[in-house]
């Protein structure tokens, strides 16, 4: 930040709106002095969290436009693709986090590109369910268009598999249960997806699934240019599929199958599918008639859930579910089978008989037992979870809602947890502010603790004060990691 002066940046910041008069003296008044860096004072305005590094690198930049959309403040970039940036926005009046999904500025003076990230917007309002990504207000805006959707604290499932490699068949089959209800509701208000796949997916904090980027849904017959007119034809597969088994356009069954494509990828590691490119070879049947069953990929799925993917992917749409509820009451059926035979083994175990590979999950339900785990948590969704997952496992569970007084409580009573877990999902730096306190004091500092963060919020992440019994975890949550290490912390400690 050579190049300018530090009172050139703080005007800068005032004419873009960014802070007004009053932040931008108190900053002054701490520093003392107006001959001070831009990079002294940039970094005490990252400190204090009044501007994010997104923000102060386009001041840097010049930059004149895209601090705003409407009422809404661009924090930074949570995602990008082809057609669209996906920002991280907080409404100015109301302080309520939002995702911001504008168009690329090299769209936008194509009519056609304009009109189906419009149609977008428009099918996102109309879907109201807990497994699709809320869009909340659409603005048509020439300069800009933009749709103003849910932020979901999360990646998605291309990112989760991409660190996970496969899944396990019960978190598996809660994901693809939550992909399918979102395609039922869609689908009894008459609009299909056309564009399932992983990326498409958002996997949320709390292990939920949420679908995202309905933008081809109502694109039929008669809609072909617009269609290929779409950045990297982005449904070019349902074409395929569809023009390989002689059904019209936007089958409604073609979601299913690729719904199907996706448990498969979850179960297996790998894509069912050869993944390229090239369009000609995209088009070609034979990638569809060459997937081989999942129980030779994967011989360890059970039959019941290998003979719902064999449904959902048969080739011959007539063969499939015809219906996205009929899919999602077999997914039912099968974790109702999966749960019972979970009881059984410990049943089994219980009595003196032979254990099936699944009696390990007995001696977990054990693991918690006489031990303490304090939760610094004031989402109470996310409470929820926390507290039912570790119960179960014999853990007793205390729930504070405030980071100051679960330090209080602590001080009060050492030996009141065996480990304490502070989550920034909600709390922000509060929660950051509140593990380093518990580290510092004298008669805490031995207490084992977890600091919940996702590892994108870089600031909160690097003022994390960590050793070998206080540790970064990162959201979205793995319940079974979470239990791994509250054994091994207070294993260490005891």
């Amino acid at each position: 930040m050579a190049d300018i002066r530090a009172e050139e940046l703080s005007d800068r910041i005032f004419d873009l709106r960014l802070l007004d008069a009053r932040q931008l003296e108190s900053i002054w008044a701490e520093i003392g002095s107006r001959d001070v860096s831009a990079d002294d004072f940039a970094h005490l305005l990252l400190s204090k969290q009044l501007l994010t590094n997104f923000q102060l690198h386009k001041v840097m930049k010049g930059d004149r436009e895209g601090y705003f959309y409407g009422k809404y403040r661009v924090l930074y970039i949570s995602g990008a693709g082809t057609f669209a940036r996906v920002f991280r926005s907080v409404h100015i009046g109301e302080d309520r986090v939002a995702a911001l999904k504008v168009l690329r500025k090299r769209f936008r003076n194509e009519p056609e590109q304009v009109e189906l990230f419009l149609r977008e917007a428009r099918m996102g309002v109309r879907l109201k369910h807990p497994n699709i990504v809320q869009v909340y207000e659409v603005s048509d805006d020439i300069r800009a268009p933009y749709m103003v959707m849910e932020f979901v604290e999360g990646q998605t499932l291309r990112e989760f598999l991409k660190v996970r490699q496969k899944l396990d068949v019960s978190t598996s089959l809660t994901l693809i249960t939550d992909i399918i209800a979102g395609l039922d509701h869609a689908r009894k208000r008459g609009i299909t997806h056309r564009d399932m796949k992983l990326s498409n997916v958002l996997i949320t904090s709390l292990g939920q699934a949420k679908l995202v980027d309905f933008g081809l849904a109502t694109i039929s017959e008669e809609n072909d240019k617009l269609l290929t007119a779409a950045p990297n034809a982005r449904s070019i597969d349902y074409v395929a599929l569809e023009r390989g088994t002689n059904v019209r356009k936007n089958d409604h069954r073609s979601d299913i199958y690729f719904a199907g494509c996706i448990f498969y990828h979850m179960l297996t590691g790998v894509a069912p599918m050869t993944e390229t490119r090239d369009r000609l070879h995209r088009m070609n049947i034979s990638r569809f008639q060459e997937i081989k069953p999942i129980g030779q990929v994967n011989p360890d799925v059970p039959m019941g859930i290998q003979a719902i993917i064999g449904k959902s992917m048969a080739l011959n749409p007539k063969e499939r579910y015809q219906e996205p509820e009929e899919m999602l009451i077999d997914l039912k059926r099968a974790r109702y089978v999966l749960d019972n035979k979970v009881e059984e083994s410990g049943d089994r175990a219980e009595n003196g008989q032979a254990e099936s590979p699944k009696s390990e999950l007995v001696v977990d339900d054990l693991e918690g037992l006489g031990k303490t785990v304090m939760f610094v948590e004031s989402n109470m969704e996310m409470q929820d979870v926390f507290r039912e997952q570790l119960k179960k496992r014999g853990y007793r569970v205390l729930i504070v809602g405030d980071p100051a007084r679960a330090i209080q409580r602590i001080e009060d009573e050492i030996r009141l947890a065996d480990c304490a877990v502070f989550s920034t999902q909600d709390l922000g730096a509060d929660a950051v502010a509140a593990f380093n306190s518990l580290g510092e004091m004298e008669h805490t500092r031995d207490i084992p603790a977890i600091l919940l963060v996702d590892r994108r919020w870089t600031t909160l992440v690097e003022s994390a004060q960590v050793n070998e019994h206080r540790v970064l975890m990162t959201l979205p949550l793995q319940v079974k990691l979470l239990r791994e290490k509250l054994r091994q912390l207070i294993s260490n400690r005891g």
